[in-house]
Formats: structure tokens, sequence, C-alpha cells
């Protein structure tokens, strides 16, 4: 499991507003039996106050998702889906996102 690494949402309840979750918890970390992940959706109308910083838009396969940031959440390894890819390539943007999250700037 790689960070930035995208995963299907296995879960009935969730994966159709949240198909896909972005792990973003350090490779170093990759012993721990749960793993922090970032939602995306394609649902933007889920924002009520869209902050660019805070839930920017990510290309991936060729569909245009929000990261929901503040839906960033732990869970258990056996939670995730299929790998799907990675996004790698927008490290700077979730990273960005993620220290807006929690620090404000």
């Amino acid at each position: 499991m790689a960070q930035f690494s995208v995963y299907r949402n296995k879960n009935p309840r969730t994966k159709a507003t949240f198909p896909l979750l972005v792990d973003v918890q350090s490779d170093l970390l990759e012993p721990l039996n749960t793993r922090v992940v970032i939602p995306l959706t394609k649902s933007p109308s889920l924002i009520k106050r869209p902050v660019s910083h805070l839930t920017p838009k990510i290309s991936f396969e060729g569909d245009e998702y929000v990261l929901l940031t503040p839906q960033l959440a732990g869970i258990s390894r056996t939670e995730l889906g299929a790998l799907a890819g990675s996004l790698t390539g927008d490290r700077q943007a979730i990273v960005a996102a993620v220290d807006f999250w929690l620090t404000g700037f």
C-alpha cells in the first residue's frame, strides 16, 4: 500500500456517493492495520461552501472528482476495495488540502 493510492470503495452504503478513497497515510506507517483515507466524489453539491484549497478538484480515469478532505477518516485495511490507481501526480494538491484542514493555512 503506497501513499496516494486510490482504492474502490466497497462499502455498499457509501460507494455511490464516494466511489473512490485516496490513501494519504505515510508509507512509514505501513505495518499498521489501519489506513487514513480521503473520499473522492463526483457530487460537488455535497460541499455547501467550497474552498478550493480544502476540496480541490482531481482528475482520475478521465473523470473529475472533488477531494473531500473534511471527510478524512481512519479505516481498517480490510475496508479498502480494489486498487484503482495512484494520484502521486496530485501529491502537492492533496498535501496542501490536508495541511489547510489541519492548520488553516
